[in-house]
């Protein structure tokens, strides 16, 4: 298979006809072959027989039904484990990720780019509510984690075939696939596009889906926030040694600052400056630990000659 397009559905019984009459004539005219990889993620509405239907007269419509909902990232994750094809497609069903990018991400393929990202100008039929977060959500995320994660990204992109068997030789459970993209390497290349607006429905994205997205691509992939505890004590150490020289200089000019009570401040900021950093080192184990658990491979190999 040349080409499979993943598509994650839950509850897209309006968009589903329109996507399908819309994605098929256009993969049609490259006169390659290709293949529709449908999961529905525990859809409550007629998704799962518009699937059906779909597959039943179509043999390159292939459809995996979730037993509930499970995420985005978990229907993306099957569709990619179950997708043949040489280059793999993932987009929403809603159509706001343009076949036509899809195209342009295909001569990108060709042109030799084993990730190519569909990266957004704007987005229309979004409120400022979400245009801010998803901007503080990419700008954090990069931050903290220093992946080469672009920003404006979702996950509209193309795979190459080896890309995709690296993210599926990842282990973790808490996934999110832009972030793991950006772990693995590869040459990497983004298309602008301006987002329109879904062709039906509402969007199934809520601010608590939102910050469990922006956790499963945070803590997986960075130590920062364990790292804290160690910045915290450094600060409290400094805070601690300038109340006592400051406390030394006044006993030395006579000041009454209040004795031997006052250095219950310093002593109590000593005392916790040491449990910070002593936090910092056990974190340390701690994150070692989960980085084993996680069973990520120790590399990723690009490429192999002369070699079976």
């Amino acid at each position: 298979m040349k080409y499979s397009i993943v598509v994650a559905v839950y509850n897209e019984e309006k968009s589903l006809p329109i996507f399908y009459s819309t994605v098929k004539p256009m993969m049609d005219e490259l006169q390659e072959e290709y293949e529709l990889v449908f999961v529905n993620d525990g859809s409550t509405d007629e998704s799962e027989g518009i699937l059906n239907d779909f597959a039943s007269k179509d043999a390159r419509v292939k459809v995996c039904h979730f037993s509930r909902n499970f995420g985005q990232q978990a229907a993306l994750l099957c569709g990619m484990q179950h997708a043949s094809g040489e280059a793999v497609i993932a987009m929403d069903a809603d159509l706001q990720d343009p076949p036509e990018v899809a195209l342009k991400m295909i001569e990108k393929w060709k042109e030799g780019y084993d990730i190519v990202h569909g990266k957004r100008r704007k987005r229309r039929g979004e409120t400022v509510f979400k245009r801010a977060t998803a901007s503080i959500f990419y700008r954090v995320t990069r931050k903290l984690t220093r992946l080469d994660m672009p920003a404006d990204v979702g996950d509209f992109k193309l795979y190459d075939r080896k890309v995709v068997e690296a993210i599926l030789s990842m282990k973790e459970h808490d996934r999110l696939l832009r972030a793991q993209a950006g772990w693995v390497g590869f040459k990497q290349t983004s298309i602008e596009f301006d987002r329109p607006e879904r062709v039906a429905g509402t969007t199934h994205y809520t601010l608590k889906k939102m910050l469990r997205l922006a956790g499963d691509g945070i803590f997986p992939n960075t130590n920062y926030p364990l790292t804290l505890s160690l910045k915290l004590g450094v600060l409290a150490a400094m805070l601690t040694a300038v109340c006592a020289v400051v406390f030394i200089v006044l006993s030395c000019f006579g000041v009454n600052y209040g004795g031997l009570t006052a250095w219950l401040f310093p002593f109590i900021g000593g005392c916790l400056s040491v449990y910070l950093i002593n936090s910092y080192f056990t974190n340390v184990y701690v994150y070692m630990t989960y980085r084993e658990t996680q069973d990520r491979p120790k590399y990723v190999i690009k490429e192999k000659k002369n070699l079976e």
